[in-house]
Order: structure tokens, then C-alpha cells, then sequence
């Protein structure tokens, strides 16, 4: 039986393919594509956040905003060590967002302007990863798809905390009822692009679907979104921006208006609000960081020497 026969029935029949399995190199480079603009994407995602923690409104906040920021991280160091099973080196993957030849999500390049964001984050932006990602837990892909559970199941409650946050914002006073709605409309557009381009204009997704990396496709996605996200802002108490969002019974779904693709390739292709910042400090935070590499790598190698010895 030939390999590539060979590899389309374990992927059929919903078995894993594992690091040392035969692969066909398109799917390597896609899964390597797909692991690092996640990786990128939960690093970079630290930032806008991140810039809020000395300015939470309480130590309870802080606290809060301080453990997700850390998940994060830890979210980072998952899935670049799910791409270094594929044969790739996690520095070479930061080359290549440094010199922005990799990709993140777009969502990540727009700036958090009051504590209402942090909380439309965690609701709209985890929110829409944790529909993205659900489908990656059954990735045909081992290592991705294990690393992908227990990152869903922190998203999930990252989601929450954003929702609860914007509970109290919504329960609260005139004016930080206010701030909770100038939060969604800044960033319910942004949301609906983390699922991508229109199917129609995705070059990846039918491949991915069929090697079952991939489960859905972006716009069936997009429209779960939707249909989760319009029922819990009613409970808030605050309104979608978009004036052509309305329930279609025949569909038994939410229609919905046209996205503004001109700002999503603006964004993607480097020219968004912060693109430029966002990569800036993460190259300076990578500079900064490498007397701790280096400092690392010298003491595993005296641990090696003296077990040697």
C-alpha cells in the first residue's frame, strides 16, 4: 500500500497521526503554517491585555487579568512545542514572525482603549477562538489536537471571566454601562474576522478539511458566532452594531451584515491600527530575553557535563 493510501484511511477513520508517522509534506507545512500562527497569535494576544494589568480597578481584577495573561503564555509554549514535533525549530518560527513573514491573528492588532476591552476580549475574542478551536481538539494531528483540550477548556473560562466582567459593567452605573457598549461596537467587527476570509476566498480550507485539520469551514464558523453572541448581549442589555442583524426563521439562523473586507487584508497584511507595535515589542522582549536563554542553555549544559562525569 502506497504511503499516501496509507495515510488518507488513518485520517479516515478518525485516527491520529503521530510525529512519527509518513506525511505527505503539504500537510506538514500546513500544520507547521496553522501550529505557529497560533502559537504567534496566544504570544502577541498577551499584549493588549497585558497592558491593562497595572491598571486594573481592583486586586481581584488584577489578579484575574494577571492569571489569564499567564495561560497565554503557557498557551504559547503548547503549541510551539506542537510544531517542533513536525521537525521545526520554535527560533526559527520567531525569525519568521519577526521579519513578518508569519502570521497572527488579526484581532490582536487593535488597541484596548478602557477596562470595558479587557472584558469584550474575553467575551468576543475568546469567545470566537473557543468556536474556532473546539473542532482542533479532534485534529488529525496528534500532538496539536492534545494540546488543543486543555487550551479549549482555558478559554472557555477566559470567556467567562469577560462575560461576568461585562455583567458588572452593564449592572452598574450609566456610564460604565456606556463603556461596556463603546467596548462591543470597537470590537465585534474585529471578532467576526478571526474566523477569516469567505470560503470561497480561502485557499487552505478545503485541503485542510480533507486531511481533517480543519472540521468546519470559516463561514459556517462565523454564523455559530453569531448565533451564541446575540442571545448573551440581549442579557446584557446592550446592542450588536449592526443594523442589518436580525433572526431569519426559515434559516433558523441570525443574518447578519457584510463585514468590511478591505480593513481585514489592510490588518492582515501588516497596515492595521498596531501591527507595527505589536511586532516591535515582541522582537524587544525576545532581545531582552536572551541573557535567560543563554543562561539556560549554559546550565543544562554543565547539568550534562556533571551527570557525563
Amino acid at each position: 500500500m502506497a504511503n499516501e493510501e496509507r495515510f488518507q484511511q488513518i485520517v479516515d477513520a478518525e485516527e491520529k497521526i503521530e510525529p512519527t508517522d509518513w506525511m505527505p509534506e503539504g500537510y506538514r507545512k500546513t500544520l507547521i503554517r496553522q501550529i505557529a500562527q497560533h502559537a504567534h497569535s496566544e504570544v502577541i494576544g498577551m499584549q493588549p491585555e497585558g497592558n491593562w494589568i497595572t491598571r486594573a480597578p481592583s486586586l481581584h481584577r488584577k489578579a484575574i487579568l494577571i492569571a489569564k495573561v499567564q495561560d497565554e503564555a503557557g498557551h504559547g509554549l503548547y503549541l510551539y512545542s506542537a510544531a517542533e514535533t513536525l521537525g521545526v525549530n520554535r527560533d526559527e518560527l520567531q525569525e519568521l514572525l519577526h521579519q513578518g513573514k508569519h502570521k497572527y491573528s488579526s484581532i490582536f492588532n487593535y488597541p484596548t482603549l478602557n477596562w470595558a476591552d479587557i472584558g469584550a476580549i474575553g467575551w468576543l475574542v475568546d469567545g470566537a477562538a473557543i468556536t474556532n478551536q473546539v473542532m482542533l481538539t479532534r485534529c488529525s494531528y496528534g500532538p496539536y489536537s492534545r494540546a488543543m483540550v486543555r487550551i479549549c477548556k482555558e478559554e472557555s473560562f477566559h470567556q467567562r471571566q469577560g462575560y461576568e466582567l461585562l455583567i458588572r459593567l452593564c449592572q452598574g452605573t450609566p456610564e460604565q454601562k456606556a463603556m461596556a457598549q463603546d467596548a462591543l461596537n470597537r470590537w465585534w467587527w474585529p471578532s467576526l474576522m478571526m474566523f477569516g476570509p469567505h470560503d470561497s476566498d480561502s485557499t487552505h480550507t478545503e485541503q485542510s478539511m480533507a486531511w481533517k485539520i480543519k472540521r468546519v469551514s470559516n463561514d459556517d464558523l462565523r454564523q455559530q458566532f453569531v448565533d451564541m453572541t446575540v442571545p448573551q448581549a440581549n442579557y446584557l442589555g446592550i446592542s450588536i452594531p449592526d443594523p442589518d442583524l436580525r433572526w431569519n426563521a426559515d434559516r433558523g439562523h441570525y443574518d447578519f451584515g457584510d463585514i468590511d473586507w478591505d480593513e481585514f487584508w489592510r490588518v492582515v497584511k501588516g497596515n492595521g491600527p498596531m501591527n507595527r507595535e505589536r511586532v516591535a515589542h515582541k522582537v524587544k522582549a525576545w532581545e531582552d530575553g536572551a541573557w535567560v536563554r543563554e543562561a539556560a542553555t549554559a546550565y543544562a549544559s554543565k547539568k550534562r557535563a556533571r551527570t557525563a562525569a
